[in-house]
């Protein structure tokens, strides 16, 4: 199930508190951007004690429970772990990885909040959650009776919820200040083989093992740590941005002069993610219309025009990448510093020459 309509992580605790209290609740993400720890801290805020029911781990039976005589007379038993005389938050996660038998127990429990004659106390809330198919995911397709007895939430990861999060919760500093630097690679689609992707929770996971690890982590224990939690990419690039932090080789110092691009062949790696945070500072803040830009937009823009000579003559790839149109052939640098870049550069060459 896909939708156009999301919710970030930010958003997602009002939306369950004025819906979840009410209706259960699916709720539909890629793998790793938190649904399980949002829900358990949705509940943790309500006061409520979350019981989590993985759907990969369940039979029927686990649901249903077993039957017992009272009275001359046969009922099922729900198991302890869902029959509570307190509210509480009734988290059914990986619910549509769960056998069509275990989705076809949870109808009673979703429509009708019972099993059997167990009925969850008042108070209590029902939230599922699942992958999507098209996250290359497990997940199996769920009836049409189940699905009408829920209401679908589709979360998004958010960069910007995810940095505000991290701040606060003690993430290593390198990742953080990639991650501000480059938010768009905090999440990638899951990749049709195996190999590992990036998500906030791979993210996360870089991040305890360099605490673990400490600072003074070899170049190549970090590389088996970055290429083992994100993408390919993404681990080449933050490899890199830790030997600017190491080395205080940063674009800054470049965009002021203080250091020229690193032309050392073993340096290549650090060149091409220098040349990526050169160009998201250009489309950051280069404005779409010039005559709206500010001092400090000119400034840049003038000293971006050196530097991409600066740049070709080092590497023409990265250079071409810097201004690269994007992957449908549309311009991501402003129209106006491309035409002046088109303009300016063979008088610039004329006068390095």
């Amino acid at each position: 199930m896909r939708s156009t309509v999301t919710v970030t992580p930010a958003q997602l605790p009002e939306v369950l508190l004025h819906v979840a209290v009410v209706r259960p609740v699916f709720l539909w993400g890629a793998p790793g951007i938190g649904k399980s720890s949002l829900v358990r801290k949705f509940a943790t805020e309500l006061g409520l004690e979350c019981v989590t029911l993985l759907g990969t781990q369940l039979a029927p039976e686990d649901l249903i429970g077993v039957p017992e005589l009272v009275g001359g007379r046969s009922r099922f038993a729900p198991p302890e772990s869902i029959a509570r005389q307190d509210p509480y938050c009734l988290f059914l996660d990986e619910l549509n990885a769960s056998s069509p038998e275990v989705q076809k127990a949870f109808y009673s429990l979703i429509l009708d909040r019972r099993i059997g004659s167990y009925e969850l106390p008042k108070g209590s809330i029902v939230i599922g959650a699942g992958n999507r198919a098209v996250d290359n995911a497990l997940a199996r397709p769920m009836a049409s009776a189940l699905v009408n007895r829920m209401i679908h939430v589709h979360l998004t990861a958010s960069a910007r919820d995810w940095l505000a999060w991290a701040r606060e919760s003690n993430i290593h500093p390198w990742v953080l200040e990639y991650l501000t630097q480059r938010p768009d690679h905090l999440w990638s689609a899951a990749p049709k083989v195996e190999e590992t992707f990036s998500t906030p929770r791979g993210w996360h996971m870089l991040s305890d093992a360099l605490q673990s690890f400490g600072d003074d982590i070899s170049e190549d224990l970090l590389g088996v740590l970055a290429f083992g939690t994100v993408t390919a990419n993404h681990a080449s690039m933050f490899k890199a941005y830790v030997k600017t932090v190491r080395n205080a080789f940063g674009l800054e110092a470049v965009l002021r002069g203080d250091v020229r691009w690193p032309a050392a062949p073993q340096d290549r790696d650090l060149l091409y993610f220098l040349g990526e945070a050169f160009r998201a500072r250009l489309v950051k803040e280069l404005p779409h219309d010039k005559a709206h830009a500010s001092a400090a937009g000119k400034q840049l823009a003038h000293r971006g025009k050196a530097l991409l000579l600066e740049l070709a003559e080092l590497s023409l790839e990265i250079a071409q990448m810097v201004i690269a149109a994007d992957d449908d052939g549309n311009p991501v640098l402003p129209a106006w510093f491309l035409v002046e870049v088109t303009r300016d550069l063979p008088r610039l060459v004329a006068a390095r020459a």
